[in-house]
């Protein structure tokens, strides 16, 4: 922004971020595909689209263009609620700035159409040309460290390491024939598909490494349910967590951010070293460890492999990972996907070959992506749009960042804007009962001006206070099997008398 470049900031909430950008989008939650369409259609009308890119890289531009025509101006605004002017603006920007990215969070992501959200996303990049060439693109910004790294080691339902597909025959074998087993050859399930499979009695025995599902799932009450049910839980973690409190067997295990080796992904596909600074607590050991003595006790010696030999198997089958030697990866300081030999440096940015001439491999598809609204509608009972997200001082469930201080925290709240607060008889501090279709929370009230009238947002940073996810709603994508936690219908209820009143200063400081 100090040279010139433009931020525009599209959220339901006018965060810090949006306080400082050249304008702020304050869409309607779950309307991220009307803007996107809306946008579209004024590139399209104004003739900003790059015809030549289009032509060249990309196919399904027809149904495409016939699907964003009814997305107007005038009718993106009814469907968002942003200004007419203001889409039109960031349309004209965007096409016609010289470099572009979009980039995405959770905001996205967690919703009951969360793919279809990204597509709308890419067709934007596409329409545009901004894709594939230096400081241009499409960039998810990953909510926790390493996420790009779990999905870059298999840890995916339908994909082997370096992304791999595990229901092609030749790509599968190769892996079998290294790890000398069998591979089933259908995709399995993803974390959504594993809580339906324990509902229908056909997951029977769970091993959760590194997760807080009992308080991190929607609808927190079906998954404790369905927990508790199973015949043997195994909980692999750093720290007790609530679910590893329900675990039949619990491994504790080391942190890998400083008592093990091994490497980490960022973002931008970064492949950096992880060094072992100090040794874990006596009956802690690292992930590695314990899966190699799990291994042996279950009738396979793998011996004691290093992280570095494991790091070699894992570049011997994946070609994106090949070039990146430890020692590369030491002297370079980190080395970017694909890398697919020692004598490459690494890629800087993804999708180049979208420009050359012929472009090499599939050209890019447009998708057909309609607006639909979020699944928990808004009635007279329920008239308040409930959003859930993160605080910068707290981390997920809170199990790690609760266990140190920051000047920053709080206690969990409803954040509403003092309008609302002024509607619904509520005053700052006061605790009031939440109530969605699912369950019911009591919490303190918080006035937040960055909020529209309409509009409340909590976090799940301290369930142990308040179920947050009591409130949200086991709606999911089926692409992806994520839940719709950005989008939640809820009412405030005043406690009765006897039992309302402000917080006292221990709760605060919980």
């Amino acid at each position: 922004m100090h040279r010139g470049a433009k931020l525009y900031v599209v959220d339901p909430r006018r965060t810090s971020s949006a306080r400082w950008a050249h304008a702020w989008l304050g869409l309607d939650v779950g309307s991220d595909i009307a803007l996107a369409n809306a946008m579209a259609r004024e590139i399209l009308d104004a003739g900003l689209q790059h015809d030549a890119f289009i032509a060249r890289a990309t196919m399904g531009f027809d149904k495409y263009q016939d699907c964003v025509a009814p997305y107007t101006l005038e009718e993106g605004e009814r469907l968002t609620g942003v200004p007419a002017s203001l889409i039109r603006q960031l349309a004209h920007d965007y096409a016609r700035a010289s470099r572009a990215q979009l980039c995405w969070t959770l905001g996205i992501t967690e919703h009951h159409n969360a793919v279809d959200n990204v597509l709308a996303l890419i067709n934007l990049a596409l329409l545009t040309g901004h894709v594939g060439r230096y400081g241009s693109g499409v960039n998810p910004l990953r909510g926790q460290n390493n996420v790009q790294g779990g999905g870059d080691m298999g840890a995916l339902p339908n994909k082997l390491p370096g992304f791999q597909d595990v229901e092609d025959g030749a790509l599968r074998s190769k892996f079998e024939r290294a790890w000398k087993a069998s591979i089933p050859p259908k995709k399995g399930w993803h974390l959504t598909g594993m809580f339906e499979a324990m509902e229908r009695g056909e997951l029977r025995n769970v091993y959760i490494i590194g997760e807080n599902p009992a308080q991190s799932e929607a609808d927190v009450q079906r998954a404790m349910h369905l927990l508790e049910g199973l015949d043997q839980l195994v909980v692999q973690d750093l720290i007790m967590t609530r679910t590893a409190e329900m675990a039949h067997v619990v491994l504790p295990a080391a942190a890998s951010w400083c008592e093990t080796e091994g490497t980490v992904t960022n973002s931008e596909r970064r492949v950096q070293r992880v060094r072992k600074a100090m040794e874990p607590p006596a009956e802690a050991r690292d992930d590695l460890a314990i899966l190699v003595e799990l291994a042996r006790r279950l009738g396979h010696d793998w011996g004691h492999p290093t992280a570095e030999e494991v790091w070699d198997e894992l570049r011997s089958l994946s070609p994106m990972h090949a070039g990146m030697s430890y020692r590369r990866l030491d002297t370079m300081g980190g080395i970017q996907w694909p890398c697919p030999d020692e004598n490459h440096a690494g890629t800087q940015f993804l999708h180049a070959r979208l420009w050359e001439e012929p472009v090499k491999g599939p050209r890019a598809l447009f998708s057909v992506v309609e607006f639909e609204p979020p699944v928990d509608t808004l009635t007279e009972e329920f008239p308040i749009r409930l959003t859930t997200g993160r605080r910068l001082d707290s981390f997920n469930t809170g199990v790690q960042t609760r266990a140190f201080a920051s000047p920053l925290r709080r206690g969990e709240t409803l954040d509403i804007s003092p309008e609302d607060g002024a509607r619904y008889g509520v005053a700052e501090d006061e605790v009031v009962r939440v109530t969605s279709r699912r369950g019911s929370v009591v919490v303190p009230v918080r006035y937040d001006a960055g909020l529209r009238p309409g509009l409340a947002f909590m976090t799940l940073h301290f369930p142990d206070e308040v179920e947050t996810n009591r409130l949200t709603i086991e709606a999911n994508d089926p692409k992806s099997g994520t839940a719709e936690f950005k989008a939640s219908a809820i009412r405030i209820d005043r406690l009765d008398s006897g039992s309302a009143g402000r917080r006292d200063k221990e709760w605060i400081s919980a």
